[in-house]
C-alpha cells in the first residue's frame, strides 16, 4: 500500500514539474519575438552626409549612426549593409525581400510596398541649391515659390530619379515638372554630378537639404560659390522634416517595423541619437533644430 501511495505521490510531483515547464515555456513565446536567426538587408545609396561611403568622414554619414544605432539594438537579427541605388531599393522591396531602410520618405505610391516605423529621422526643410552668381535671376529674395519658378519655364531643375522630397514638394515637382524644366538624373555619385552640372551652368538648381549641399559644396572646393533657397510651400509640411525606417509590406516586414518602433521609443530621446543630425549642422542652426526636435520629433509616434 505505501508503495503504491509513493508512486502516486511520484508520479503526481511529475505531472506538476511537466505542466509548470510548459507554462513557462509558453510565457517566454509570448514575450520573446520569433526572430532569432532572422536577418535584415539595410539598403542605402552614396548620399552624403546621410551615407558616407569613402573619404575621411566614412561612417559617419547621419543616417548611417542611426543605422547603427537600429542594429545594435536588434541583436536578434542577422544584420547586411548593402549600397544599392533607389530603382534596385524599390526592386527589393517589391519583391517581397527581407530589406528596410533606416529613413525614407513616406509616400502614397511607397506604402503600396513598404511599411514605415514612427519618423526615424529629422532634418530640416528641403531647400534649393543655386550658384551664388544666379541669385538675382531667382528674384534676389532668400525664400522662393517652387511652382512659380516652374511655371515660368526659365529655369532647369535637377533632379535624382526615384528620389523624394515629401509629399508637398514631390506633388509640385509632378504637377508643373516636364521635359523643358526638370532635368531627371540617375547615376553613381547623384549629388556630386548635379553640383557640376550646376556649377557648369548645364541646370540651374537642385533640390536637397541645406546639410547635404554644404557638405558636397565643402568637398569639392565650391562652398563660397553655392547657396541656398528656402521654399516658400514647405516651411510648415513637417513631413518633409521626416523620414521614416521602411521594410517590405509582408509579414517579415511588418514584425521588422514593431521592433525597429521599440528601439526609436528608446532611443530617439538620447543625445547619441539627436547629436547624429546636429554633426553636420553649422553652429547657427542647432538650436532652432533642437527646439524643432523637441516639439516635433519626439511627439510623433505613428
Amino acid at each position: 500500500m505505501s508503495l503504491t501511495k509513493g508512486h502516486f505521490f511520484s508520479t503526481l510531483l511529475l505531472l506538476l514539474f511537466l505542466l509548470l515547464a510548459t507554462v513557462t515555456v509558453a510565457q517566454e513565446s509570448k514575450t520573446t519575438p520569433a526572430v532569432h536567426g532572422d536577418s535584415i538587408m539595410w539598403m542605402g545609396s552614396a548620399t552624403p552626409p546621410f551615407f558616407i561611403h569613402d573619404g575621411v568622414y566614412k561612417g559617419q554619414g547621419y543616417v548611417e549612426v542611426i543605422n547603427n544605432i537600429l542594429i545594435e539594438n536588434l541583436p536578434d537579427y542577422n544584420h547586411t549593409e548593402v549600397e544599392a541605388n533607389l530603382s534596385r531599393q524599390n526592386q527589393q522591396w517589391k519583391q517581397g525581400e527581407k530589406a528596410c531602410s533606416p529613413s525614407k520618405y513616406r509616400t502614397e505610391e511607397r506604402k503600396k510596398f513598404l511599411y514605415f516605423s514612427m519618423p526615424s529621422t529629422f532634418s530640416l526643410p528641403i531647400v534649393l541649391i543655386i550658384n551664388k552668381n544666379n541669385y538675382s535671376t531667382f528674384g534676389g529674395e532668400k525664400t522662393v515659390n517652387l511652382a512659380s519658378i516652374l511655371q515660368s519655364n526659365k529655369f532647369v531643375i535637377g533632379r535624382i530619379k526615384n528620389r523624394s522630397f515629401g509629399a508637398e514638394f514631390d506633388t509640385i515637382l509632378d504637377n508643373y515638372g516636364n521635359d523643358k524644366n526638370i532635368f531627371v538624373y540617375e547615376g553613381p555619385a547623384l549629388l556630386v554630378d548635379l553640383l557640376k552640372m550646376l556649377m557648369a551652368g548645364r541646370i540651374d538648381a537642385i533640390p536637397g537639404s541645406p546639410e547635404e549641399a554644404m557638405y558636397f559644396a565643402e568637398t569639392m572646393g565650391v562652398r563660397d560659390q553655392i547657396m541656398t533657397l528656402n521654399i516658400e510651400e514647405n516651411q510648415d509640411d513637417h513631413d518633409s522634416y521626416l523620414g521614416y525606417a521602411a521594410c517590405s509590406k509582408n509579414e517579415w516586414g511588418k514584425t521588422a517595423i514593431d521592433n525597429i518602433n521599440q528601439v526609436l521609443l528608446e532611443q530617439r530621446g538620447t543625445e547619441r541619437y539627436r547629436a547624429a543630425y546636429e554633426r553636420w549642422l553649422d553652429p547657427s542652426s542647432i538650436e532652432g533644430y533642437r527646439k524643432k526636435y523637441e516639439e516635433v520629433f519626439l511627439k510623433m509616434t505613428e
